[in-house]
């Protein structure tokens, strides 16, 4: 049909209309853009992310391989720090944030409930490094030995009472280190976590990949804590980046989160199977990352992505447990209803 069309204009010469449909045919098979038929079915949605991070990968993908624009969605992502990102779905400034399962769920006990579509990882991504030269630590001691080398130290994180701060909070006790006496706890952007470290202003970073895996390999800390290696079983599965959007939009633009699911099922699909082509493209927003660093924390990232991106009810549990465990909400707080919270119909 599009072939018609567009041959129609050709009127120059017969030669050209004899060749048009096959001039045509090998621009397809080439992935030559192809502009839409109408531009009625396109839309347009903004996409809020937290921090540069790898636990956004999923969205990394569906937007820098057009997984979004081959459904008819243009997103524009942008990045707005630590809780303005889901706070910006909650002033309806964007339509879709990821987000921890915590933020998600504490929204949801103050009475500003959203709704998730999709989880894009399913286990807590989260590690704490310390210098090699704050502490010794013994790589196969157990998590409550390691820990105690956290004692007395200066610790950043990306933002007071943020996942990773309460993921500091959790490591602490299991050494029955107090997280309030016992570390110092400072915020920082992780861009900024590896240079304080190598010049000594902290003594080590909680956060997610590839931040602390950059200064393990070049030999400048060593792992405390690693969920993504295996520490803290018992928080698997776990809801740990929420594509989330108000109840409203889905149900007054349906189709805008359906583009987003398919989207997202997508990237999932190609991080699986078409992992180099991925990580060539992740490696340009990570510039300042060397190859072998971005394709180990890669690694980590494709074991805890799901092929299928759903959520399901015990991940969202084990991350109200979490919030609890780690000091983020009272447990009078935990929210008992998980079940009006998400919906799996997106991404199916």
């Amino acid at each position: 049909m599009m072939q018609d069309i567009q041959c129609k204009e050709m009127r120059k010469t017969s030669w050209q209309a004899r060749t048009c449909p096959l001039v045509l045919t090998a621009l397809l098979a080439w992935g030559a853009p192809v502009v839409p038929a109408s531009a009625a079915d396109q839309e347009t949605a903004t996409m809020a992310l937290p921090v540069l991070s790898l636990t956004f990968s999923a969205s990394y993908v569906a937007e820098d391989f057009g997984l979004w624009a081959k459904e008819g969605l243009n997103v524009k992502v942008v990045n707005i720090a630590g809780i303005g990102a889901l706070n910006s779905v909650i002033a309806g400034s964007s339509e879709f944030a990821n987000t921890t399962a915590g933020s998600f769920t504490r929204a949801a006990a103050r009475g500003q409930k959203m709704l998730a579509l999709a989880n894009t990882l399913d286990r807590p991504m989260m590690e704490v490094v310390l210098r090699k030269d704050a502490g010794a630590l013994d790589p196969s001691a157990p998590i409550e030995v390691r820990a105690k080398s956290l004692r007395g130290k200066t610790i950043a994180v990306d933002s007071i009472n943020s996942i990773t701060h309460g993921y500091l909070r959790i490591v602490a006790m299991k050494a029955n280190l107090d997280p309030e006496k016992d570390i110092i706890v400072t915020p920082m952007q992780p861009p900024n976590m590896m240079a304080a470290m190598k010049s000594k202003t902290i003594d080590g970073f909680a956060m997610s990949q590839p931040w602390t895996l950059s200064v393990v390999l070049d030999g400048t800390a060593s792992v405390v804590a690693s969920s993504p290696r295996g520490d803290l079983p018992e928080l698997v599965p776990f809801a740990y980046n929420l594509i989330v959007t108000r109840p409203e939009t889905c149900e007054k633009r349906r189709s805008l989160c359906e583009k987003m699911g398919k989207g997202l099922a997508a990237a999932a699909k190609m991080i699986h199977e078409r992992p180099d082509e991925v990580i060539s493209k992740l490696q340009k927003r990570f510039e300042k990352l060397d190859h072998e660093t971005l394709a180990a924390a890669f690694k980590l990232i494709q074991a805890a992505t799901p092929k299928i991106p759903a959520i399901t009810k015990v991940g969202l549990a084990n991350a109200e447990h979490y919030n609890v465990l780690s000091g983020l909400i009272p447990a009078q707080e935990m929210v008992t209803n998980l079940d009006e919270l998400f919906t799996t119909e997106f991404v199916r």
